[in-house]
């Protein structure tokens, strides 16, 4: 347990709306806990923090964030453990990505050590709001934008940092049919892609949309220069087993280094299966589809976990994954991670941290 000693104002709301939720059936993203955390950065320093009731914000019209798009986001769970309590998941790697975007998008570093404690006394104060049932958890979602009132282009001289969260279930009901997209890109070297920078997803709602128009749920995005190299699939990081080897694309500036990816790795290793984080080319994972020794498909994210994949449509045909009754890898990797986090079964790797 982390001995909080803080300094942040507390108020807390009124009245509780736990009461309205349906935990059986919970839509992802559209329920909110009762509180947030709040802290601006103004004459090049950090202010004191606030946790307050979930709500509006006020916000200039002219705040810099609308206007130059200078924001980041990161997102993380909580999840009920056996015993009763709750605990984050790898917190500190999700404070260091949020910091390496904050660098990349000229935003203030947060205090690791205030950010931590921030995590923890919001999760805690509403550690009701923590799912207990299978599938579901606690989304956090800290994020930062620029607040200056101002036309031109340059960085923000102020910021907001805040934290929510969300009692969510599943991300996907059923596994998903992704489509290989050779035409638009979601991210170029040198550009932002390795940063949780808001202005990346936005960009990938148009493509994503005419993907859903052809049957397709999510996109296997590849690289920006020749459409050749396996990169994402939608928001998360791509994996696939081909014979019997999990196959994961490298990182680099255009691929997101995963918290859940990394997890994933370090449990398949443990587990004793073979692994190759690599360049991975359309043309090799077609070879294997037209093979018959591409076995698995799936994507590693926060939100969805293992997401797994049931079509990918290549440029000129779909190739339908084997049933998901033979599939080992993903399985294996969504039930360790599952029990690892829910206090199931032993955390030798310390990923846990109870709040």
């Amino acid at each position: 347990m982390i001995t909080m000693d803080t300094t942040f104002d507390v108020r807390h709301c009124e009245t509780s709306a736990i009461d309205e939720v349906d935990f059986d059936n919970i839509a992802f993203g559209n329920v909110f806990s009762d509180h947030v955390f709040i802290m601006d950065y103004e004459n090049s320093e950090w202010k004191k923090g606030v946790i307050q009731p979930f709500g509006p914000i006020k916000m200039s019209p002219a705040s810099m964030v609308l206007h130059y798009g200078q924001a980041i986001f990161e997102g993380m769970k909580a999840y009920r453990q056996q015993d009763g309590s709750a605990s984050l998941f790898r917190p500190t790697d999700n404070i260091k990505r949020f910091n390496l975007s904050a660098k990349r998008m000229c935003m203030p570093e947060v205090p690791a050590n205030i950010f931590l404690q921030a995590l923890v006394k919001l999760v805690g104060l509403d550690n009701d709001w923590v799912p207990s049932s299978d599938d579901a958890s606690l989304y956090i979602r800290p994020f930062m934008f620029a607040t200056d009132s101002h036309v031109g282009v340059r960085a923000s001289n102020s910021y907001r940092f805040m934290i929510f969260t969300c009692p969510v279930g599943a991300y996907y009901s059923k596994p998903v049919r992704v489509k290989v997209e050779t035409e638009y890109t979601r991210a170029a070297m040198g550009g932002t892609g390795a940063a949780k920078a808001a202005g990346n997803y936005a960009g990938s709602l148009y493509p994503t949309k005419k993907a859903g128009e052809e049957g397709y749920d999510q996109l296997l995005w590849t690289d920006a220069s020749t459409h050749s190299f396996i990169e994402e699939c939608g928001t998360m990081n791509a994996a696939f087993v081909v014979k019997g080897k999990l196959l994961v694309p490298a990182t680099s500036d255009t691929i997101l280094d995963g918290v859940t990816r990394k997890s994933a790795i370090q449990i398949a290793k443990d587990l004793g299966i073979e692994v190759e984080e690599r360049i991975i080319s359309v043309e090799e994972l077609e070879n294997a589809a037209k093979e018959g020794t591409l076995q698995e498909a799936f994507g590693l994210g926060t939100a969805a976990t293992v997401s797994l994949m049931c079509t990918i449509g290549f440029e000129t045909w779909d190739f339908d994954l084997p049933s998901v009754d033979s599939w080992s890898v993903a399985p294996q990797l969504k039930k360790t991670l599952e029990n690892l986090r829910r206090g199931v079964s032993e955390d030798p790797y310390g990923w846990n941290v109870p709040v």
